[in-house]
């Protein structure tokens, strides 16, 4: 079963938000927000794209 180009959207924005707020948190514990928000989103872009990808 195929899932849609707008499911595969969603699965990807929601791995950019939990990265992205990852990301901030950790670069508050470490002291280097813009580092640890550029990894958070990074990581976060490419789970997203791996769920899509699997979920199809």
């Amino acid at each position: 079963m195929s899932v849609s180009p707008r499911s595969k959207q969603k699965m990807i924005g929601a791995g950019l938000a939990v990265g992205a707020g990852v990301g901030s948190a950790l670069g508050v514990v470490f002291g280097n927000m813009p580092i640890g928000l550029a990894l958070g989103v990074a990581l976060g872009v490419l789970a997203g794209a791996v769920a899509a990808k699997r979920a199809d």
